[in-house]
């Protein structure tokens, strides 16, 4: 082992937090394993061997969207064939399903719609939570808590608190995309910048509502791209404490309209989710979101550092517009062996992370 790998698990041993010059580093190196072990060491003293998942369902209420991103196959417009809104009868059928098969979260985003009043969001929450009182409400995006206060001409700590009386329990995490500016001008012109991401979200954690973060790689950005990002989480949630996984999102780059972007190879996702549990040690979970990684690399990555591989989604449409090749959902059974598989325990969670019951 190097030099430079030895003072990295001394680090990691000891608790202390690697800097960005040390991450650009792991990015360029070339020992997949080493790296891996690193971020098993980091994870271990974390979690154990505990593997988490829950029972999910996605709801995508709509794909219709003022802005058209680039890398976004999911969005559409008015005039655009396979342009959808659910109506509210369509999303508590699919709450109630959910319910009946055990679910314990329910996870709704969707475009930035551009005629549906903010009464709606409300309705929609208060109508599930209503008739599924049991059911976590993880909903919306710091952007479309953003449209929703320009909507409305509220501030951002209105628009929560009326979310919330609504039935909101937490938030995604989507929408971070990539924080430097100029990769982002390129991929996503139309969206809030990556300093309101940061601020909405500093906002969404003092409101007391926990979120995860997400960043999308794989497209135009560079390795210091990737380590600004990191970076930039970091400091919030030393600040707030509010983020409670990071989620590595693999561009799929089928459908979508990103001139020159590369995609993700296996090696790639496996050194960034490494690297994400080596640099953010105050989070507490890395997840795998096997929708966009495929079940193998999700599984493998099980022996990088990643403790989460999310649930049994069902009926995803964002990742699976832009190509993604993964089921549309996975049995509880499937994901438990899975996990059993790699060598781990699989442990059924809430969304907030209460063990629900281990197997």
């Amino acid at each position: 082992m190097t030099r430079f790998f030895e003072n990295l698990r001394a680090k990691i041993d000891n608790g202390a937090r690697i800097s960005d010059d040390e991450a650009l580093g792991l990015f360029s190196s070339n020992d997949l394993l080493g790296i891996g072990e690193l971020a098993a060491r980091a994870n271990r003293r974390k979690n154990g061997d505990r593997v988490y998942f829950n029972v999910n369902r996605h709801i995508n209420y709509t794909n219709l969207c003022i802005n058209r991103c680039t890398f976004c196959a999911f969005s559409k417009g008015v005039e655009d064939e396979g342009c959808y809104t659910l109506a509210l009868n369509d999303i508590l059928e699919k709450a109630a399903e959910a319910s009946a098969a055990g679910a314990t979260e329910i996870h709704m985003v969707g475009g930035l719609h551009p005629e549906l009043p903010f009464d709606f969001y409300l309705e929609m929450l208060a109508a599930v939570r209503a008739d599924n009182p049991a059911l976590h409400i993880k909903a919306f995006t710091a952007v479309e808590i953003d449209y929703f206060a320009s909507l409305t001409g509220q501030s951002i700590e209105q628009v929560i608190a009326e979310l919330r009386e609504a039935g909101l329990g937490s938030m995604p995490g989507g929408g971070a995309e990539i924080f430097a500016s100029g990769v982002r001008q390129k991929i996503c012109p139309e969206k809030i910048s990556g300093e309101r991401w940061l601020e909405v979200t500093e906002i969404v954690h003092r409101s007391g509502l926990k979120t995860n973060a997400t960043m999308l790689f794989g497209h135009l950005e560079e390795h210091a791209d990737r380590v600004d990002h990191l970076s930039r989480l970091r400091h919030l949630q030393d600040a707030t404490g509010g983020f409670q996984a990071f989620i590595p999102l693999a561009f799929q780059p089928d459908n979508t309209r990103v001139p020159g972007a590369r995609g993700v190879g296996g090696v790639d996702a496996l050194k960034t989710l490494a690297i994400s549990r080596i640099y953010l040690d105050n989070f507490e979970h890395i997840k795998a979101y096997w929708v966009m990684l495929g079940l193998k690399i999700a599984q493998v990555a099980l022996a990088f550092g990643v403790n989460d591989l999310d649930g049994t989604v069902i009926e995803e449409k964002i990742g699976h517009d832009a190509g993604a090749d993964s089921p549309q959902a996975l049995g509880q059974k499937e994901i438990i062996a899975l996990i059993r598989k790699a060598g781990k325990v699989p442990v059924e969670r809430d969304t907030l992370y209460n063990e629900l019951r281990a197997y």
